[in-house]
């Protein structure tokens, strides 16, 4: 493999390929959350002036802690999906280091493909790979199908999430 490129999912003439993301690749990435309806509700149009996401994008690349990813459809293909994925370090649990899964996003056109199964499985295996003994992430409440997605790949819904809005 490539030195960018993180994996490879072999299916149909071109695959999928998923490596680390690049400034280049904001804009699809804003596109990408602009297109889901629950990403586009909280303000995530894709559209207009893209500093907002052009400065957290260099804050996560800079930080060794986090890894922000882009799957596309073979080598240098438009972007199709991406997720984060944290390393987050703590006392609890005697000093588990945890994997945060974020921001999973799969085009429409890759859903049902198996892409975002295989993008999780890297993920938790990446976490692993990191030195975490757990791996969680979030999915918003109206998100029933992402849920039962979640818990066919092992995941439980074993705790209550909280946020407010600074």
């Amino acid at each position: 493999m490539g030195r960018d490129v993180l994996g490879r999912y072999e299916f149909g003439e071109s695959g999928i390929v998923l490596r680390r993301a690049v400034a280049d690749d904001v804009p699809a990435l804003a596109a990408l959350f602009g297109a889901d309806p629950v990403s586009a509700a909280r303000g995530d149009s894709g559209e207009g002036d893209l500093t907002d996401y052009e400065q957290a994008f260099e804050a996560v690349d800079a930080d060794p802690r986090h890894l922000l990813v882009v799957a596309t459809e073979g080598d240098g293909g438009p972007v199709v999906g991406t997720l984060q994925l944290s390393a987050l370090p703590g006392l609890a649990r005697r000093g588990a280091w945890r994997g945060q899964i974020e921001a999973v996003h799969v085009a429409a056109s890759q859903r049902g493909r198996g892409v975002g199964a295989w993008m999780i499985g890297w993920a938790v295996d990446e976490s692993r790979r990191r030195g975490c003994e757990l791996v969680q992430l979030t999915s918003a409440v109206e998100r029933t199908d992402a849920h039962r997605f979640y818990e066919r790949l092992g995941f439980t819904a074993s705790h209550v999430g909280f946020k407010r809005a600074l």
